[in-house]
């Protein structure tokens, strides 16, 4: 009986959560006519696929998508590169002051990105990256506080016997982080490496701060358009909407099980 009170809570909330997703799939096929019905019609009389083509050709998208590319690509190179060497640092170099700063970084997460965003768009005026997708792809290089702390986490499991025994073959820092360390962080690195993507493919408030020009809008900031000022196309928001949400979700899909993996072997060891 518990374990059938289990499965219809699941399902329960399964269906609660896919419904605005079949909303927005079913929306995106109806015609014009049934858009505003009352009350809703769920399914449309007639399937209109010929409405993605015609969403994605209305704008510029194959550009947004270059964009929305390029920014992903870096952001999570340069996440994956910084956070590593960072985490591998706090992990394994004994230092005056090491926990101390380490709880520093970690602070730097209670601060919320409302708060820097002003600071960061006089420094990127002054260095001239305003309306450039440098201003969203250079912070990444620096590292984020939480990859940080998830990635040393995963370190401080890893034992150092196995640095030992490469030092005493001759190996220096760098090679038992690049030989050793960073091919045993597979499951940290692509928990890292999503979110990241996630992030930046799914980043509105970035892009909207930061580029004016259309020739450098990201997907987000497309979808953005179809919203005027004296209506709004439904319809093609949600076919958009639709379409550039299927990238994040084939990519949760198929690193599940990376995912799991990371996020359980993080923080065993403090």
């Amino acid at each position: 009986m518990k374990k059938i009170l289990v499965y219809v809570l699941l399902l329960f909330f399964s269906l609660l959560f896919i419904a605005p997703l079949f909303w927005a799939v079913t929306t995106a096929l109806k015609s014009q006519s049934e858009l505003y019905l009352f009350p809703p019609k769920w399914i449309p009389s007639v399937w209109k696929f010929s409405n993605f083509s015609e969403a994605w050709n209305i704008q510029p998208f194959n550009m947004f998508l270059k964009n929305t590319l390029i920014i992903t690509i870096l952001s999570t190179f340069g996440q994956l590169i910084s956070c590593t060497l960072v985490a591998y640092g706090f992990a394994r170099f004994q230092f005056k002051g090491r926990d101390f700063l380490f709880l520093v970084v970690l602070a730097t997460m209670m601060i919320p990105w409302e708060v820097t965003m002003i600071p960061q768009y006089m420094l990127f005026n002054v260095l001239g990256w305003i309306n450039t997708l440098k201003a969203l792809i250079v912070p990444s290089f620096f590292g984020s506080a939480y990859f940080i702390f998830l990635l040393r986490q995963f370190i401080l499991t890893i034992p150092r016997e196995l640095d030992e025994a490469a030092t005493i073959d001759g190996a220096n820092k760098l090679t038992v982080l690049t030989r050793i360390i960073v091919p045993l962080m597979g499951p940290s690195l692509i928990l890292v490496a999503v979110f990241q993507v996630m992030g930046c493919w799914n980043d509105y408030l970035g892009p909207l701060i930061f580029l004016n020009d259309q020739t450098k809008y990201t997907l987000t900031l497309g979808l953005s358009q179809f919203k005027g000022m004296y209506g709004v196309d439904m319809q093609s928001i949600m076919a958009i909407t639709v379409l550039i949400s299927i990238p994040p979700l084939a990519i949760f899909f198929f690193a599940q099980r990376y995912i799991v993996g990371g996020i359980a072997t993080t923080g065993i060891k403090g």
